[in-house]
C-alpha cells in the first residue's frame, strides 16, 4: 500500500432539504476504510475541540466526518440558534447516509461519536439503525430527569420561564428571546456550574469567537429526552465515558447506560464536564477511543 496523505476536506450533505457543512478527515490511501462521524452537544459546534479528536481518528487510519447541526455554525437553517431534537436526529442520520455514499468509506463499518447532548443522540441514532458498527458516547446526556435536577430547582424555573417566554414571543411573531448557553453561577443561562465559562471558552481555539446564545424554547423538551430508554436497542459495540464530578450531565446516569446496553464498555475519569475535553483527560479518553474503535472497526 502506499504512504498514506492525511487531508482535510470542506463537503455538504443534505438533511431535509437544509445544507450541512462538514469536514471530512481521511488518509488518501487505497482501500475502503472506516469512517467516525462526530457532531458536538448542546448548541455548540464543531470548531469546539472536535479536530483534536478528528486528527487523532485520522492519525490512527480512520476516516472522520466532523459537521455543525442545521441553525448551527457553517450550517445553514433558519433561525439561528435553534435546537430541535428530533432535527439534529434527522441531521446526523443524513450524516451517516453521506458517510456511507464517500469513495473510499466502507459503508459497513461507520461509527459514532457523540459528547454531551450528542452522547445522548448517538445512543438514540445507533438503536434505530442496526449498521452502525460502534459508538463512543462521551460523557452522556442520558437522563432527561438527572439533567433537569442536576440545574436545581431555581434555576430550571428560571430557564422554564424563559423558554415560556421565548415561545410565546415567536407565536406571536416578534422573534427569537434568546439567553446565553454558558453564564456565571446564578445567572440566566443553560449552563451556570463554576466551571461552565471558563471550560466552554476553552474549547475553542484562539481567534474563534463562538455565538454564546441560544433559543431557550429547547429546554421545553430537555426533561422528558431520556436516551436510556433505549439502550437495550443498541446492539453494536458501545465505550461510554464519564467524569466523575460531572455536575451538567451526571455520572450516574451513565453508569446505567453502560449497564443496560448489550455489548457497552464503561470508562470512567475523574474531573468536571469540560475537563475531559483538554489536558490529561483529553489524552487518557481520545486514547481508550482510539484503542475501543481499533478493536472493533479494523
Amino acid at each position: 500500500m502506499e504512504a498514506a496523505t492525511a487531508v482535510r476536506e470542506d463537503v455538504y450533505f443534505e438533511s431535509d432539504g437544509v445544507r450541512c457543512a462538514a469536514w471530512l478527515y481521511r488518509q488518501q490511501a487505497s482501500g475502503d476504510v472506516p469512517c467516525i462521524v462526530l457532531a458536538h452537544g448542546f448548541g455548540t459546534v464543531r470548531e469546539g475541540r472536535l479536530p483534536a479528536y478528528a486528527e487523532r481518528f485520522q492519525a490512527a487510519g480512520f476516516a472522520a466526518l466532523v459537521f455543525d447541526y442545521r441553525h448551527f455554525g457553517a450550517s445553514g437553517g433558519e433561525p439561528r440558534q435553534l435546537i430541535r431534537i428530533r432535527r439534529q436526529h434527522a441531521d446526523w442520520r443524513a450524516a451517516v447516509a453521506f458517510a456511507r455514499t464517500l469513495e473510499g468509506i466502507d459503508p459497513e463499518r461507520v461509527a459514532l461519536w457523540g459528547t454531551s447532548y450528542s452522547g445522548g443522540h448517538v445512543i438514540t441514532v445507533a438503536a434505530g439503525d442496526p449498521r452502525i458498527a460502534a459508538v463512543v458516547a462521551q460523557t452522556p446526556h442520558t437522563s432527561g430527569p438527572a439533567t433537569t435536577s442536576a440545574l436545581g430547582p431555581a434555576h430550571s424555573l428560571r430557564l422554564t420561564g424563559a423558554a415560556l417566554r421565548d415561545a410565546l414571543s415567536v407565536t406571536l411573531g416578534r422573534g427569537t428571546r434568546m439567553v446565553p448557553l454558558v453564564g456565571p453561577p446564578g445567572s440566566l443561562a443553560a449552563m451556570t456550574s463554576p466551571e461552565a465559562v471558563e471550560g466552554w471558552a476553552a474549547l475553542f481555539p484562539e481567534g474563534f469567537e463562538p455565538v454564546n446564545e441560544f433559543s431557550p424554547r429547547a429546554a421545553l423538551g430537555m426533561p422528558f429526552y431520556s436516551p436510556l430508554r433505549r439502550a437495550r436497542k443498541v446492539r453494536c459495540p458501545l465505550l461510554v465515558q464519564l467524569c466523575t464530578e460531572d455536575s451538567i450531565t451526571p455520572a450516574e446516569p451513565a453508569r446505567k447506560l453502560a449497564a443496560r446496553a448489550p455489548r457497552a464498555r464503561l470508562r470512567e475519569y475523574p474531573g468536571d464536564h469540560f475537563g475531559i475535553y483538554v489536558g490529561e483527560n483529553f489524552e487518557r479518553a481520545v486514547a481508550d477511543q482510539v484503542e475501543f474503535f481499533r478493536e472493533h472497526l479494523t
